[in-house]
């Protein structure tokens, strides 16, 4: 089982190089950090978790950067995007960021990605919620010309681009693997389109997971793929959980941890650890 460790990384939180320096030194594999360029004001759109949108939303810094920085002062903790909302990106722009994190860091990069739920922070980037994963579709297959291809083009609905250059080339080959978040029904078809894993938010725990755990196993299977790790976010520091989740297949559980100072953090990524038996 690997363990990793996602927190908004926030304006007023504990600094992300601390975050990181400590959760290597702990022995955690990874850090995870979510994206919103910014929240409406509207507050049209409501949270998924219910009630208030916590002030963290409003509030975090640039993932690419964030990622970045954590690797400039790291040799070995990988670090990731939990998730990227790519249908709010331009995909050549997102490219060359994700390119340039893997090759600065080494290739520790993991790119997660998924669908979002702020109907009107997607529309404020130009996009139509209604075809959100269409466009993300679109924009990580023509990513992954670019990443792979000496000249890259793409000619699709929503992404259009004759040939073009564009280095660096990740390290990682063929490109760092994507992590498509998401647990609905047509999640697992996603996976196996363009992902190289799954990642769901934890709580769905029993035969709702380990069912679609199964399943996604069995189409990788038929269709020649071997095994697809399985990420969980939002994982409680409970080695019964633990337990459950490796007993479904679960790879990598990733504990969330509070956007606070490091008098509070600190302490949680040393409890969490202790669980974890690192």
């Amino acid at each position: 089982m690997k363990y990793g460790i996602q927190m908004f990384p926030t304006d007023y939180a504990i600094p992300v190089t601390e975050l990181g320096r400590a959760a290597e030194e702990l022995g955690f594999e990874s850090v995870f950090f979510p994206e919103h360029t910014h929240i409406p004001t509207s507050r049209r759109t409501p949270w998924p978790g219910g009630g208030e949108l916590p002030k963290e939303y409003s509030h975090t810094l640039d993932p690419f950067v964030v990622c970045a920085a954590v690797a400039a002062v790291t040799k070995t903790l990988k670090v990731g995007t939990g998730v990227c909302l790519v249908m709010q990106r331009d995909p050549i722009i997102t490219a060359k960021e994700v390119a340039s994190v893997d090759h600065l860091s080494g290739g520790r990069f993991l790119f997660g990605i998924g669908g979002g739920w702020n109907e009107d922070e997607m529309e404020n980037h130009g996009t139509d919620p209604k075809l959100r994963w269409k466009i993300l579709r679109e924009r990580i297959l023509a990513m992954k010309e670019i990443w792979t291809k000496d000249e890259a083009e793409f000619h699709g609905k929503f992404v259009n681009f004759d040939p073009i250059w564009q280095w660096p080339k990740p390290v990682q080959k063929p490109h760092p693997p994507i992590l498509v978040g998401g647990a609905g029904p047509h999640t697992l078809d996603r996976v196996l389109e363009y992902g190289d894993g799954w990642m769901p938010i934890g709580g769905r725990t029993g035969q709702v997971l380990a069912g679609m755990i199964r399943e996604l196993q069995e189409r990788a299977k038929a269709a020649g793929r071997g095994p697809i790790p399985v990420s969980v976010f939002g994982v409680p520091p409970s080695k019964e959980v633990i337990e459950q989740y490796a007993e479904m297949g679960v790879d990598r559980v990733i504990f969330g941890v509070r956007p606070e100072g490091a008098d509070q953090v600190l302490p949680a990524l040393k409890r969490y650890a202790e669980v974890a038996g690192l």
